[in-house]
Order: C-alpha cells, then structure tokens, then sequence
C-alpha cells in the first residue's frame, strides 16, 4: 500500500549542470548518484531526484521543503551561502527577515536556479 512506501521529492530543471552548482554548493546537498541525466540526494533519509525538463520552474507552488529544528538558523546559513529569500504578502502571517509565522509553522521559501520554489519550515505545534 502506498501508506507504506517511501514518496520521493522530483527537483525539474532545464539546465543539470547549473542547478548541480546551485544546489550543492549553496544549499550544501551532496548528490548520492547520478540517473537517467538527473541526479539523486539523499536528505534525512529520504530521497530527491533532480531531473532535466522543459516544465523546470513552471509550477507557482513549493516543489517540496525541508522540516528542520531551527528556521532562523538554517534561513541564516543559507543566506551567508548566497541564497536569496522571497517576501510574500499573505493575510493572517507576519513575514520577518524572510520568516513567515503562522499556522503552526515558521516557514522562509527560495527560488533555484530554474525558478522551482522551495522551502524550510519550522512546526511551532505538534
């Protein structure tokens, strides 16, 4: 059953080579191995393949975030590395230094290279 089976994490780009740069360098990811013209990491003992497409950076939602301990730390370490943070206006959440807060979550998004939105986000409730 599918409730039973790892879910995976797709990454599309539209240039390999230049979201390699992005994401091992600046986001510190550190690929497990390549396949099929993409490339495979393994974060939290999950996987994510990044893989090359003409629909890289066409989706207006988050491809996938990261859950971690420490937003304002992890938002700081990546800023320190070159990434840069979007500011958005969303009713009922207060944005500060990259940072929204609300709905039980801290939770900073960024763009790659190919325009794909990511996330770190911090659960405030459990």
């Amino acid at each position: 059953m599918l409730r039973d089976a790892p879910i995976r994490a797709y990454i599309p780009v539209s240039d390999v080579s230049r979201a390699r740069k992005f994401y091992e360098e600046k986001v510190g990811l550190r690929p497990k191995r390549e396949y099929a013209g993409g490339v495979i990491y393994e974060c939290g003992g999950v996987e994510a393949f990044m893989y090359p497409t003409t629909n890289a950076g066409t989706s207006k939602a988050s491809q996938a975030f990261w859950q971690v301990n420490d937003v304002e730390a992890e938002v700081a370490d990546l800023k320190s590395r070159g990434v840069r943070f979007e500011d958005y206006d969303m009713p009922g959440i207060a944005m500060k230094n990259s940072i929204a807060t609300g709905g039980g979550a801290k939770t900073a998004w960024f763009k790659d290279t190919e325009g794909n939105i990511l996330a770190i986000s911090q659960r405030l409730i459990e």
